[in-house]
């Protein structure tokens, strides 16, 4: 049985039709607007769980990234600590060598003391270093300074927390030590470089030989040459991960922008079939309508 098509039934097909149109307009207007494909994540379910994934993977990426380079500052604040505690020993090397001269006079070992003992100061000093507020030496120990000074109830004690590192991590299963141990560099108490130090400057004085703690020297430069050592793999390692991880967000800013992102040139032409078309279905419209009672009164 045919149904009966009355003027109301044909005037309501055609505004939802005009609608249906009208409604793919106003979506490829806002892709353009917005330069996406998924407005909304009706607009492409599976498109847009991907893009919640390599999003989720890119933020991963960037804070990856953000740790390797406080633990490049970390480490970069420890070599160079380091490096000029190593010049301080040397040279204290040197005067220690050069007290070994009978021919001093004891105005000259004095001065040779006096040296000694500033060479003791910077040591401690670097010994102390901070980054942001942080010893680099003191482990996860949040003290002021990593060691005391002389004129302390305890000279030269470690306030590090023992078995601590600052660690940061640069993947999903890796970490890298971003300090080092102040306590295994530098000694503590009566054992640290800088009680040798002073030992060394009171012998001067008192006349006794000195040459007896060179090797004592030698020893604790050592192990400030092979923590040396392990900064820079360290180090290298950060620096690898950063540029890794350009070269990952790269892929992943490419990968997801094929999934998001509008190809302009097919998003205006389709545009401008959807306005041709509309056009086209206005002026059908306007035929197939019965003329209204406003036409007959003119």
């Amino acid at each position: 049985m045919i149904g009966r098509v009355t003027q109301q039934t044909l005037q309501r097909s055609t505004l939802a039709k005009l609608q249906v149109n009208l409604q793919k307009m106003s979506d490829l207007q806002a892709q353009m607007s917005g330069g996406k494909v998924i407005t909304k994540p009706s607009d492409d379910p599976a498109g847009t769980a991907q893009a919640m994934v390599l999003r989720a993977e890119s933020r991963a990426v960037q804070q990856y990234q953000r740790n390797a380079t406080d633990g490049i500052g970390w480490l970069t604040s420890v070599d160079t600590a380091l490096q000029s505690s190593v010049t301080s020993l040397r040279r204290a090397r040197d005067l220690t060598v050069q007290a070994g001269d009978g021919a001093l006079s004891t105005t000259d070992r004095e001065a040779l003391a006096v040296e000694i003992e500033a060479t003791r100061d910077t040591l401690l000093a670097q010994a102390n270093t901070q980054y942001v507020g942080r010893s680099v030496f003191a482990g996860t120990s949040n003290a002021d300074v990593a060691f005391t000074d002389a004129a302390s109830a305890t000279p030269y004690a470690w306030s590090g927390t023992a078995g601590s590192s600052v660690e940061r991590r640069i993947a999903a299963d890796t970490t890298v030590r971003a300090d080092a141990d102040g306590s295994s560099v530098f000694g503590e108490g009566a054992t640290s470089v800088f009680a040798l130090l002073d030992t060394i400057a009171a012998d001067l004085r008192s006349g006794a030989d000195v040459t007896t703690r060179i090797d004592e020297i030698d020893t604790r430069m050592d192990s400030m040459l092979g923590e040396l050592a392990g900064v820079g793999a360290r180090y290298k390692q950060l620096q690898g991960t950063q540029e890794s991880s350009a070269v990952t967000l790269q892929e992943l800013t490419t990968r997801l922008s094929g999934v998001e992102d509008i190809d302009l040139a097919q998003t205006i032409v389709e545009l401008q079939m959807q306005e041709v078309a509309y056009q086209g279905a206005l002026g059908a419209t306007s035929r197939m309508l019965q003329p209204t009672l406003m036409d007959f009164l003119r």
